[in-house]
C-alpha cells in the first residue's frame, strides 16, 4: 500500500511540473529550450526513481512469497512430526508390465508362481570320530555323515507337506550283548532314504490335526527330532537299544488333540502304525498286528523366565513273528530357564527321559528299563557346555546293561552352523571300558522349518 501511494505523488509531482512547464512557455522562446533540458533531466531522474520503486516492489513480492512457502513446509513439516512420518524405504524397481497387462496383475502372477515352489533346504553334515574299542573295523574315521534334503509346503489352506530325503551312512546299534559278526560294526556308504514324507491335514474338528505317511513317531522329548538338531552328538543308549540305531521311524497315521485346557498347554497324540523295520524291541510282523503308541505332552510356564514340560509315553506293539509283544512306558521332564534381559547369551536346559520295558518272549519274559539325563548351560552368545549321563538295559537282557558319561562342547556361529565335540566313556558288564571322542559339523542352506519347542 505504501509502494503504491508513492508511485501516485511521483506521477502527481510529475503532471504538476508538466504544467508549469507549459504556462512558462508563453514568456518566451529564449527560454522553451532550458526548460526542456530541464525536463528531460526531471523525467530522467522520475524513470529512474520509477525503476527503484519497481524493483524495491519485485524484491518485496519475491520476499512474501518465500516467506509464505516457508510457512507452508514449516506446517507441513509440523504435522508430519506429529502424526509419526513412517520410515522411508528403499525406491524399488519395478519390472515394466507386458502391453495388456498392469503392474499389479503381474506382481500377483509372480507371487503365485513364488508360493507354488516349496520350501527347499540343504542340511550336511561331517562327522569325526576316534574310539578305542577294539571291536571297530577303523578306530579313527571322518566322513560325511548324512545330507538332508527338505521340502515343505502348504497344501492348501487345509493342508501341509513335508519330505525330507536322506543321504546318510547306516550305522549299527552299539554294542550289543549277542552281536551279529557277519555284519562289520560301523558306517556304511551313503544310501539314499526318504526319511519322512507326510501330509498333515490342519483343521479338522475339535482342535485336532491328523497326519499321514512316514513320520518319525511322537516318542519321548527327542525321537520327533532329527539327530543333526540334538544338542549331543551321541543319540541316548535307551533309543538305539529299545527302538534302533534311528529311533523310531515308521509308516501310519496320527491324531493330535489340543485338549481345553486353559490352565496350561496340553496335548494328546495316537499313532497307529506298521511297525519298524529295524528295531531293537520291535518287529513288522506278517499279520495284522501293528503298533499303538500314545503320548501326552504338559507344559507348564513357571515363571517368565522358566517353563516345566512333562510327558508320559505308552507303545505296544509285536517283537517277532509268532504274535509277541513288547510295552513301553516312557516318562520324560524338560526344564528351561532363558532370562528376558540376557535372553541371547545366558540359558540353562535340563531334559530327562526313564523307559520301563516289558519284552514277551518266546521261551521268559524280560522287564528291562533305560533312562538318560542331559543338561547344558550357556557361558556366551554363542557356547555352549553339556554333561550327559546313559544308562540302558536291553530288551532281552536286563542282567546286562552299558552306561556312559558324556562331556560336551558346542559353538554357533550363527543359526545355519554349529560344531560340537563330544567325549564319552562307556562302562559295561559284557565289554571293557573304553572311550570315544567325535567332533561333528553342522551347516543349513536354504529355509528349514524351526523344530519343535
Amino acid at each position: 500500500m505504501a509502494i503504491r501511494k508513492a508511485g501516485v505523488s511521483l506521477f502527481a509531482v510529475f503532471v504538476l511540473i508538466f504544467m508549469q512547464s507549459l504556462a512558462y512557455s508563453q514568456d518566451g522562446a529564449e527560454d522553451v529550450q532550458s526548460e526542456i533540458e530541464t525536463l528531460k533531466k526531471q523525467v530522467a531522474q522520475l524513470q529512474q526513481a520509477i525503476a527503484q520503486l519497481q524493483s524495491q516492489l519485485s524484491d518485496s513480492t519475491r520476499s512474501t512469497a518465500k516467506s509464505e512457502t516457508e510457512k507452508e513446509l514449516e506446517a507441513e513439516l509440523a504435522r508430519e512430526l506429529a502424526q509419526g512420518a513412517a520410515p522411508a524405504q528403499q525406491p524399488q524397481q519395478k519390472t515394466q508390465a507386458p502391453a495388456g497387462i498392469s503392474q499389479q496383475t503381474l506382481s500377483a502372477r509372480r507371487k503365485f508362481f513364488q508360493n507354488m515352489n516349496p520350501n527347499i533346504s540343504v542340511i550336511g553334515t561331517i562327522l569325526g570320530a576316534a574310539s578305542s574299542l577294539d571291536a571297530l573295523d577303523r578306530n579313527v574315521d571322518l566322513a560325511f555323515q548324512e545330507g538332508e534334503f527338505s521340502f515343505q509346503a502348504a497344501v492348501d489352506p487345509y493342508a501341509k507337506a513335508d519330505v525330507f530325503i536322506s543321504f546318510g551312512k547306516e550305522v549299527e546299534a552299539p554294542l550289543v550283548p549277542e552281536p551279529d559278526t557277519s555284519e562289520p560294526m560301523g558306517p556304511s556308504g551313503l544310501e539314499p532314504e526318504i526319511e519322512e514324507a507326510y501330509v498333515t491335514l490342519l483343521s479338522l474338528p475339535f482342535s485336532t490335526q491328523l497326519k499321514a505317511g512316514k513320520f518319525r513317531s511322537r516318542f519321548g522329548k527327542i525321537n520327533e527330532t532329527h539327530p543333526h538338531a540334538y544338542n549331543f552328538i551321541n543319540t541316548p543308549l535307551m533309543y538305539t537299544n529299545f527302538l534302533g540305531a534311528d529311533g523310531l521311524n515308521d509308516e501310519g497315521i496320527s491324531i493330535n488333540w489340543l485338549l481345553p485346557n486353559a490352565a496350561f498347554f496340553q496335548e494328546l497324540t495316537f499313532q497307529v502304525t506298521s511297525g519298524p523295520l529295524e528295531s531293537s524291541g520291535f518287529a513288522r510282523a506278517e499279520d495284522n498286528h501293528l503298533l499303538y503308541l500314545g503320548h501326552l505332552r504338559n507344559l507348564f510356564d513357571l515363571n517368565e523366565n522358566t517353563t516345566l514340560e512333562l510327558g508320559f509315553t505308552g507303545l505296544v506293539g509285536p517283537n517277532n513273528s509268532e504274535g509277541q509283544t513288547t510295552k513301553i512306558f516312557a516318562s520324560d521332564l524338560t526344564v528351561k530357564w532363558k532370562p528376558l534381559r540376557f535372553n541371547r547369551y545366558k540359558s540353562i536346559e535340563w531334559m530327562s527321559e526313564f523307559l520301563v520295558s516289558k519284552h514277551d518272549g518266546v521261551e521268559r519274559d524280560v522287564t528291562s528299563i533305560g533312562l538318560y539325563s542331559f543338561l547344558r548351560y550357556q557361558v556366551a552368545k554363542r557356547w555352549f557346555l553339556g554333561a550327559k549321563y546313559d544308562y540302558s538295559e536291553f530288551p532281552e537282557f536286563s542282567d546286562l546293561h552299558h552306561q556312559a558319561f558324556s562331556g560336551i562342547v558346542q559353538f554357533f556361529t550363527t543359526e545355519f552352523q554349529k560344531f560340537e565335540l563330544e567325549y564319552r566313556y562307556n562302562q559295561g558288564d559284557f565289554f571293557s571300558d573304553f572311550s570315544d571322542i567325535k567332533m561333528r559339523a553342522v551347516f543349513v542352506i536354504g529355509s528349514h522349518g524351526a523344530h519343535q519347542y
